[in-house]
């Protein structure tokens, strides 16, 4: 079927089957309503990193046309988590126990929310995004589980007398044992985040920002647990300083959370303006990149 002729003779071929179009930069906004007319669509890196806070990949099949993108889902379980955590470290009106009260929220919001969006990233073939969504959706699961008495995770060090992990924390037995535990666990996030923060390089500023406070919150935390381990008179005071910081940092990070999760449900909406937040695509080039450009 050919195209339609236009008057200064041009062939318009927008409804030609298996039409093909790119998607730059000057209209982004314009890219849902496009995906719904267009045989056959390229999104250009920026607008697919600022979707999918992923560097642009090639995989067969349109299966990202046929589902919806499943980023924000995931965002908003770990922006609904780590947001009142931030404030129960810090101790906002008169908050505390670690945000222990706050058990469901990380199971459900943080746990369940990040884990299906990570499966679902994976099915689309992207894979640094559901990397980092399942590895927080763990972690979500695996704090909430340390204040779950059904997994004894707390009642193995706590004195008898406690009856809740907020208890236990009040006790200089309890620091020792479980603190030092948790101290390594938070250090190990905060390599996993540091992994995360080189490999965001490509993607964007928000994303960026995301994991550097997250290193400042989970080795802030290590250095409180550590303190609360240690045997030493005036830790408790020192420690609850490092726990105010590690709120602080998660503060930020979701503070940069909410606006990834803002900018990426403004453009699948096709809102008629765009957040920036700062795209990296450019800044390093990719190794496939570098090769095609030698060539």
């Amino acid at each position: 079927m050919e195209g339609y002729r236009m008057q200064d003779g041009s062939s318009d071929d927008s409804h030609r089957k298996g039409y093909h179009e790119h998607l730059d930069d000057i209209h982004p906004e314009s890219a849902l309503k496009k995906m719904r007319t267009a045989g056959s669509i390229s999104i250009s890196p920026e607008l697919f990193e600022k979707m999918y806070l992923s560097p642009q990949n090639k995989v067969p099949g349109d299966l990202r046309k046929k589902f919806a993108n499943p980023t924000p889902i995931a965002i908003c379980g770990f922006v609904m988590s780590l947001g009142p955590l931030s404030c129960d470290l810090m101790g906002w009106r008169g908050a505390g126990g670690n945000g222990a009260a706050s058990i469901p929220v990380y199971l459900f919001f943080g746990g369940i929310l990040m884990i299906i969006g990570g499966l679902l990233e994976f099915i689309l073939g992207n894979t640094f995004p559901s990397v980092v969504f399942t590895a927080f959706g763990a972690t979500w699961l695996s704090y909430g589980g340390t204040f779950l008495p059904q997994l004894n995770a707390y009642a193995a060090y706590a004195p008898p007398t406690a009856s809740s992990p907020a208890e236990g924390l009040q006790t200089q037995g309890f620091n020792a044992s479980i603190g030092k535990c948790l101290g390594f666990w938070t250090l190990s996030m905060a390599l996993l985040c540091f992994v995360f923060l080189i490999c965001s390089l490509r993607t964007n500023i928000v994303f960026v920002v995301t994991f550097f406070a997250l290193i400042f919150h989970f080795g802030f935390a290590t250095g409180a647990f550590w303190a609360l381990g240690a045997d030493y008179a005036g830790n408790a005071h020192f420690a609850s300083r490092l726990l105010v910081g590690a709120g602080a940092s998660a503060f930020v990070a979701t503070a940069a959370g909410w606006w990834i999760l803002f900018t990426i449900l403004l453009a699948s909406v096709d809102f008629p303006f765009a957040l920036p937040v700062g795209d990296l695509s450019t800044a390093i080039r990719g190794a496939s990149e570098r090769g095609r450009s030698q060539v």
